[in-house]
């Protein structure tokens, strides 16, 4: 087995959900779910089909977030994974309904860090290990960063 590190090219720190699935449909049904979910959303997809043609498959309402996509899924190469990059809309907007879709198994990430897949390769294919999102901590937060984190959530209407 050969480990690989494959970063994600992200350049404008859009948010990007990467997530693993299992079938064909997932395209259409994801593309369903994201423009009834958030009017107007802006995004592109692209899934790797892991048997039969193979192909990647992709979706999404603005063409260049679709090539971003079909790019980075391109990369990582690895069966049944799939990646969504989304504008004017956060992942915490689309993840409950995306998580709905009886075909998507599991979710690795959603982030604007810059991440990095861990991707395992054998002569079956690839599959991914893991993901590093952004970078470690520094320390832990005070009295001021409580304050400034409970602050933010409610300027951007999170909480009450």
């Amino acid at each position: 087995m050969k480990t690989l590190v494959v970063p994600v090219k992200n350049p404008e720190g859009l948010n990007f959900i990467l997530g693993q699935s299992h079938f064909i449909k997932t395209v259409e049904d994801m593309h369903e779910a994201l423009i009834q979910t958030v009017p107007g959303i802006q995004f592109g997809m692209a899934f790797c089909e892991a048997s039969g043609p193979r192909l990647i498959r992709y979706s999404g309402t603005d063409d260049e977030m679709t090539g971003l996509a079909k790019s980075n899924i391109q990369d990582i190469g690895a069966g049944h994974v799939f990646i969504v990059f989304l504008k004017n809309a956060f992942p915490i907007n689309v993840l409950p309904v995306l998580r709905q879709i009886p075909e998507i198994c599991r979710i690795f990430c959603a982030t604007a860090n810059p991440a990095e897949i861990v991707v395992a390769e054998t002569d079956l294919g690839r599959g991914v290990l893991g993901v590093i999102d952004g970078q470690p901590p520094l320390g832990f937060e005070n009295d001021e960063d409580i304050q400034k984190r409970k602050d933010f959530l409610r300027q951007i209407g999170y909480k009450l």
